[in-house]
C-alpha cells in the first residue's frame, strides 16, 4: 500500500468519523432524552443509532419546520440524495453520509426507509386520519425506525431480528402515540393535523382520551417482553426509553383532557435522572 493511498484512506475515514460526529451532535441538540438512551447502549452501537436518528430528525425538520421553503421539493431532493448516498456509499451531506454508512454496514432494509419517507410525505398535507392512513403513518413514522435500530442491535442474527420484530414495532407505535397525545394541541393549531382516527379536535374530552390511552397501554404491554429478550448490549438503552415514555404516558393519563389541550406535559430533568438510576439498577440486578 503506497503512502498516498494510505493517506487517502485515512482522510476518507476522517470524513466518515466527522459525519458520524455530526449525527451525534444533532441527536444531542434535538433530543436530550434520546441522547441519554443512546449513551446507555453498548458503545459499539452508538454511532449507528446516532446516524439513524440524524436521518429521521432531518426529514422531520423538513416537513415540520421550514415553513418559508418548498417542503415538497426539499423532501423529494432529500429522498433522491438518500438513495444516491446509499448506492454510492458516499455523500457530501454529512447526515446522509452517516446514514448510508449505517444502512450499508448493518444491512438496514430499504423498505423501512421508503415507508418512513412516505409518512413524511403525508405530513406535507393538513389532514384528519382515518384508520387505514393512521396505521400506515404509524408504521412509517415510528415502527420502521424501531426496526432500523433492531437491525443494528441484531447484526448478524437474522433469526433474532425476526423474533423481535413484532414487539419492536409495538414499542415504536407506543412512543409515537404518546407523542401524538402530548402534542395534540400543537399538531392541530400549528400543523392542521389530528392523527387519532375518528377524533375531532373540538370534541376531545376525557372519554375520547381514555379510548386513546387504552390503545397505547396495549402497545406498551406487548413491547415489554420483547425488550427483555433484546441482546444485552441494547437492552438497558431501550428499556430506559421505554421507562421514560411509560412515565410520560402515566403523567398524561393523570391529566384531564382540558389540561392536555392547555399545556404540553413534560418530565423534569430530575425525574429523567431518577428514571436512569432506577433503570440501571434493575438492569444490573438482571430484573430486565
Amino acid at each position: 500500500m503506497t503512502d498516498d493511498f494510505r493517506q487517502t484512506m485515512d482522510h476518507e475515514q476522517l470524513f466518515t468519523d466527522t459525519s458520524l460526529a455530526c449525527a451525534q451532535l444533532i441527536t444531542r441538540r434535538y433530543s436530550t432524552s434520546f441522547s441519554l438512551g443512546i449513551r446507555t447502549l453498548d458503545k459499539a452501537l452508538h454511532r449507528a443509532i446516532y446516524a439513524v436518528y440524524g436521518f429521521v430528525r432531518w426529514a422531520d425538520e423538513i416537513v415540520d419546520t421550514f415553513h418559508t421553503q418548498d417542503k415538497a421539493a426539499l423532501l423529494a431532493e432529500f429522498e433522491r440524495d438518500t438513495y444516491a448516498a446509499i448506492a454510492a456509499g458516499f455523500s457530501l451531506n454529512p447526515v446522509l453520509h452517516a446514514f448510508q454508512w449505517a444502512v450499508n454496514t448493518y444491512q438496514i432494509d430499504h423498505e423501512f426507509i421508503d415507508a418512513f419517507l412516505r409518512s413524511m410525505e403525508m405530513d406535507l398535507e393538513d389532514r384528519n386520519y382515518r384508520q387505514e392512513l393512521y396505521e400506515q403513518y404509524i408504521y412509517g413514522s415510528a415502527e420502521v425506525v424501531g426496526l432500523m435500530c433492531l437491525r443494528v442491535f441484531c447484526q448478524g442474527q437474522p433469526a433474532e431480528f425476526e423474533r423481535l420484530k413484532a414487539p419492536a414495532r409495538r414499542l415504536g407505535a407506543a412512543f409515537q402515540k404518546v407523542n401524538f397525545l402530548r402534542d395534540i394541541r400543537s399538531d392541530y393549531e400549528e400543523r392542521g393535523r389530528v392523527y387519532f382516527p375518528g377524533l375531532r379536535y373540538e370534541q376531545f374530552d376525557d372519554a375520547a382520551k381514555q379510548a386513546v390511552e387504552a390503545d397505547i397501554r396495549a402497545d406498551f404491554e406487548a413491547a415489554y417482553e420483547g425488550i427483555r429478550q433484546l441482546p444485552r448490549a441494547a437492552r438497558l438503552g431501550v428499556y430506559l426509553a421505554y421507562i421514560y415514555y411509560l412515565k410520560l404516558f402515566h403523567k398524561l393519563r393523570q391529566a384531564p383532557a382540558r389540561q392536555v389541550l392547555a399545556e404540553r406535559v413534560r418530565l423534569p430533568d430530575n425525574t429523567k435522572l431518577l428514571l436512569l438510576a432506577g433503570s440501571w439498577l434493575r438492569y444490573r440486578l438482571r430484573a430486565v
